[in-house]
Order: structure tokens, then C-alpha cells, then sequence
């Protein structure tokens, strides 16, 4: 019998946040099923922090996440998290009204600004002219270094003390007494609190536990990369676009290494498991580009399919179970883990320890959200 303080389920973005947090103030294990954390949606995402995404709730964590991505702590290592992309949402002309709404919706919450047609084309060379009728520009918004993030958090937790294990599906889980007993197929811990951090298989993590389901939602998102070509070489550098997103997310695309990433932007319910790309999701994504730009896809250089799981609202789930004791749910992140994970793991450290009202450096990190400390907690099932 393995013995710990908290044992967390789920090492992708999510878990790994916030062992960094709660690292050194506690004995702390993470399980992950696959042989390296991070596998499915956290090693898949499109690595885009922009503020302009998201429901509310979710833009004041990425708000409150900026700072943190931009100026990291020194265990993140020297190399920048962050660099400079921005995000161009574009519009047909039949679009006018969701970009108005768009821009409404946000008010002055994002860096935002309207800009004409032939500002779009300048600002990425590959829209084919014509087909923006107007855009809104986030200038603000920058590209993660993924990998970076997540082993900076490992890196952390380990050196205050924390056990990773790979390879670690839960079996079984069991009430004993006061505390959980969690089985895998080669270890069994004791803990007095179990976190819920299994991202797609969050609520077959919580029927083991006996634990009512928040009725999570996996969805599939499509992404190829493919190279540039078709686009006149006298324009602005590759490097240098923005990510480019359709007003009504019919797709976007984006500079990845010297290629060019894109994604018809599906969101297909399916069951959790290793998500593959679709052929008609890929096809639609070859159409939705060389429709929208100069691009021209004569060769997929990589395809793959990741899963974005949501809850009804689009909220994060971050909280207590009000029912089962020692039961602390961090699921629901959707797309938008990455960008969110500096203040989301803030948030949910000091759920669990209770310093949500102490005024150290926790506080300070957590001040600027614009949702109630105890608003993600609402989603837990009651």
C-alpha cells in the first residue's frame, strides 16, 4: 500500500498544473495511464493563447494566465513560453453580423481591433483577395511552447517531492473508511483526496468512485500541417501570420515549423479513447483553406485528432463534490487547458488547501479573475 496526502488521476495540462501548485506543501502522486503525460489533448493542442476565445469564465482564467505564461518562474527554464503570433478573426461578406457579434460579446475584454480588408491581406498574404470582407485582429495573442509548459510543471512537482507514475491506469477505486484506496494494475494508494484531472475519462474516473457523472462531453478536433505553397514569396514572412479564424469557426490556420497548421475546427462528440484523424474531417479542412486563401494542399505532411471535452455551459469544472467527501473534480477544460492552466491550477490549489483568501503570492494570482473564486466549483454535480 502506497500512502499519500492528495493522489491526482490524469497527467495531461490540467493534472500537472496542479501538482505544480499544491508540490513541497504536501505528499503528492500523479497516475497517468499512458507512458508519457500529456498524450492525448494536452500534447495535441494548437498551443494559441488568445483572449478572445472561449465563454466568459474562460477568457478571466486566460486573462489571469497571461502573466505567468509570458514571465515564467525560473524552474521553466530560460526559453520563452510565449511568442508573439495574434489571432485574425475574418469575415465574408455574409458575415458582417457574427463578426458585430463578436466584437460586442467581447466589449473591451480583448485587445481587439477592426481592420479592413486589405489591412487582413497585408497582415497575412495568403487570404485570397477578395474573400474578407472585414476582420477584427487580436494583436496580443501569442503562441505556447506546450512541452515547455507541461514539463516545467512536472519539473516542479518532482522537485518538491511529488511521484509521477506512467503507465498507471486506475482499475478500481473504493471508500475505506476515511480515506480512498486507488488500484491500478500494479499499485494500490491510500489518500485522503482524490483528484478527478482524467480529462476525457474524467466521469468513468468518477463511476469508478461511485461518484455521479458531470455529464462530460469528448469532442474531436481534426488538425493537418501542409506546406505553403501558392503564396508569392514578397509578402509578409510565413513566421510572421497570424492564426488566422473563420468569424462562425468553420476553421483556422496558422504558421507551425515551416508548414502551415490547419483544422476545419470539428468538434464531433466521441467516446474517450486515442482520437484518429477522419478523412472527410481532413478533406473539409483542404476545402474550408484553398477556398479562403492561395494555399494550395498537394501534399498532408502530418494528420491528427485530438479531444476537447466539455460540460453543457463551456465552464471548467473545478471543485469539491458536495456529496462524496474527498472527491475534487478538475475536468472540463475544453480547448482552452493550455492557455488557462497557470490560473486554473492556482484556483484549484486553493480550493483544496483552503488559501483561497490568504493574501500571499497565490492571492495575487488569482485577483485579477473576473469570476467568483467559487464559480467553477458550481458545475461539480449537486
Amino acid at each position: 500500500m502506497n500512502t499519500a496526502d492528495v493522489v491526482i488521476v490524469g497527467g495531461g495540462i490540467a493534472g500537472a498544473s496542479l501538482a505544480y501548485r499544491l508540490a513541497g506543501h504536501c505528499k503528492l502522486v500523479l497516475l497517468e495511464a499512458e507512458p508519457q503525460p500529456g498524450y492525448h489533448a494536452s500534447g495535441r493542442s494548437a498551443a494559441l493563447f488568445t483572449a478572445s476565445y472561449g465563454v466568459g469564465p474562460v477568457r478571466a482564467l486566460a486573462d489571469a494566465s497571461r502573466e505567468f505564461l509570458l514571465r515564467p518562474p525560473p524552474v521553466f527554464g530560460e526559453a520563452p513560453l510565449a511568442r508573439p503570433r495574434g489571432v485574425l478573426w475574418i469575415a465574408r461578406e455574409d458575415q458582417a453580423a457574427p463578426l458585430a457579434a463578436l466584437r460586442k460579446q467581447l466589449g473591451g475584454h480583448a485587445d481587439l481591433q477592426a481592420c479592413q480588408a486589405d489591412e487582413a491581406e497585408r497582415s497575412c498574404p495568403a487570404l485570397r483577395p477578395g474573400y474578407v470582407a472585414a476582420a477584427a485582429l487580436e494583436a496580443g495573442a501569442f503562441d505556447i511552447d506546450v512541452h515547455a509548459l507541461l514539463q516545467g510543471y512536472l519539473r516542479a512537482f518532482r522537485a518538491g517531492g511529488g511521484e509521477l507514475r506512467t503507465g498507471a491506469a486506475v482499475t478500481a477505486i473504493r471508500r475505506r473508511g476515511s480515506a480512498w484506496q486507488v488500484d491500478t494494475a500494479t499499485e494500490r494508494y491510500q489518500c485522503a483526496l482524490l483528484v478527478n484531472a482524467a480529462g476525457a475519462w474524467a466521469d468513468r474516473i468518477a463511476a469508478l468512485a461511485g461518484v455521479a457523472p458531470i455529464g462530460l462531453v469528448p469532442k474531436r478536433r481534426t488538425a493537418i500541417t501542409f506546406d505553403p505553397l501558392g503564396v508569392a514569396s514578397d509578402g509578409t514572412p510565413l513566421g510572421r501570420w497570424p492564426c488566422v479564424i473563420d468569424v462562425e469557426e468553420q476553421f483556422y490556420f496558422k504558421p507551425d515549423a515551416g508548414r502551415v497548421l490547419a483544422s476545419p475546427a470539428d468538434e464531433t462528440p466521441v467516446s474517450p479513447g486515442d482520437a484518429q484523424a477522419d478523412e472527410l474531417d481532413v478533406a473539409t479542412a483542404v476545402d474550408r483553406v484553398e477556398r479562403a486563401t492561395c494555399l494550395r494542399v498537394e501534399r498532408i505532411a502530418a494528420r491528427w485528432a485530438g479531444l476537447r471535452s466539455f460540460v453543457a455551459d463551456g465552464v471548467p469544472v473545478a471543485g469539491m463534490n458536495p456529496e462524496v467527501t474527498g472527491f475534487f473534480w478538475l475536468a472540463a477544460q475544453g480547448g482552452y487547458g493550455i492557455m488557462t492552466s497557470p490560473a486554473l491550477g492556482a484556483l484549484a490549489a486553493a480550493l483544496i488547501t483552503g488559501n483561497g483568501q490568504s493574501s500571499g503570492p497565490l492571492e495575487a494570482e488569482l485577483s485579477p479573475l473576473r469570476l467568483p473564486r467559487t464559480a467553477a466549483a458550481a458545475q461539480a454535480p449537486a
